[in-house]
């Protein structure tokens, strides 16, 4: 099989293409927000915006990685330009990034593949989709000096019906203690740019309110109940761009025999909104521990 490039297509835009300054500011939020490296974590929550505005926040989730025993991370991250109502896989070989390249595990692609339900994606789309890339650099940082393979799902428009069905089928890649799971997702998108202005003024200003309404989502999501995050999304229609994906790893976790808890460790804004001209995006990055509490 010949080789056939992701090309870090948002280097040089979304975040830097000099691997010196790259490698440097990644080392440098990795140090600062100063969380000790578990072999208990087994996926992260993490953002995918421009290093400038979520580079920081990310951090707290890429941080807590212990690298020595994963072989494979499965990265799911939203389509933002590209509609499918299923999810897709990548068709290229190895990812590059400017700091190291991220080789694509055939095999697995092969098992996902050959449940019939998945589709697959052109280069070109997965590369025009930074969800996925915007993890690449931390990844291959935080790998650095490992052997790791990746397995990228792009996660289209699933119904919920769905969600619980590619749920299922990855659950067992979960009880699996050398598997890594990166998903992407960034949480409220708010003012009129977004399409998106709730605000409930018992929070003071609406910097505050969002901060309520993210946190009620967070909370949620640490609960484990893809049910549960359903109703939150269907009532309060918060922008998290990554709701899908973050519905399918519920569904995994609730499905698979290890237990495991997710917690957020940050929450940023990329601008504190206080008129209804403002506009904002949060950060939000949660790490998923197995939890030995409950296992008997």
């Amino acid at each position: 099989m010949g080789t056939k490039v992701r090309r870090p297509s948002h280097a040089g835009s979304w975040y830097t293409d000099n691997p010196k300054q790259l490698s440097e500011e990644l080392e440098g939020w990795l140090q600062s927000c100063g969380l000790a490296k578990s072999p208990e974590v087994r996926g992260v929550i993490a953002p995918h915006a421009g290093y400038s505005y979520s580079g920081r926040a990310a951090a707290y989730a890429f941080g807590n990685i212990d690298p020595s025993s994963i072989t494979r991370v499965f990265l799911l991250g939203p389509s933002h330009h590209y509609y499918t109502p299923k999810c897709a896989l990548s068709t290229a070989t190895v990812y590059k990034t400017p700091i190291g390249d991220l080789p694509i595990d055939f095999e697995v692609i092969e098992e996902l593949k050959a449940t019939g339900k998945f589709e697959l994606m052109d280069i070109r789309v997965d590369e025009a989709e930074h969800s996925m890339e915007m993890h690449l650099p931390y990844l291959a940082k935080v790998f650095e000096g490992h052997q790791v393979k990746i397995v990228p799902i792009l996660v289209g428009a699933v119904s919920a019906e769905n969600e619980a069905i590619y749920g299922q089928i990855l659950a067992k890649y979960v009880d699996n203690p050398n598997n890594f799971f990166s998903i992407s997702s960034d949480f409220c998108h708010w003012g009129s740019r977004f399409n998106y202005m709730h605000y409930d003024k018992k929070h003071g200003p609406i910097y505050k309110s969002i901060e309520a309404l993210d946190k009620m989502g967070m909370d949620i999501i640490e609960t484990g109940d893809p049910d549960s995050f359903k109703q939150y999304l269907l009532e309060y229609d918060n922008t998290i761009c990554g709701r899908h994906p973050i519905s399918v790893f519920l569904h995994m976790l609730k499905n698979s025999s290890t237990k495991i808890k997710i917690k957020f460790l940050r929450y940023e804004q990329s601008s504190q909104c206080k008129s209804t001209r403002d506009s904002s995006v949060s950060y939000a990055s949660a790490a998923a521990k197995t939890d030995d509490s409950s296992s008997s």
